[in-house]
């Protein structure tokens, strides 16, 4: 189960940097249009970053605590994508008037980032926590 959450992680990363370079081409952190807070969706990616580092190190070594540490970064990490999915989807619906820079990104990018997200906390959950 580590190695498929590191797969999900990982198809989950791409997603997300597919968005983030939707969102930058757009003007996002320089335009006041924009829903999505620089400083959450830059927190989202470093925490995000951060968390599949010590995954990887986690596979490497087989230290219990790294995992348990990015375990606790990837609840951080849902938090933030949650909050910007909150700002995202006023914006995804009114899409015909809205001038933000991340209504370029398609639905089913962040649909499927979400989905790919779910399914890595899911694995990252039963691959640290004992007996689930």
């Amino acid at each position: 189960m580590a190695v498929a959450a590191l797969v999900t992680w990982v198809l989950t990363a791409l997603g997300g940097f597919y968005m983030l370079g939707v969102w930058i081409s757009r003007g996002g952190p320089r335009t006041q249009e924009s829903r999505l807070p620089a400083p959450v969706a830059f927190g989202h990616l470093l925490l995000a970053a951060t968390g599949l580092v010590l995954w990887i190190l986690y596979l490497a070594f087989g230290d219990d605590v790294l995992a348990r540490i990015a375990l606790g970064l990837l609840v951080l990490i849902a938090l933030l994508g949650f909050a910007m999915l909150a700002r995202w989807i006023p914006v995804y619906r009114s899409r015909a008037t809205s001038t933000a820079p991340e209504r370029a990104i398609p639905v089913a990018v962040v649909a499927g980032h979400g989905l790919l997200a779910v399914a890595t906390l899911v694995l990252v959950v039963i691959s640290v926590v004992p007996g689930s």
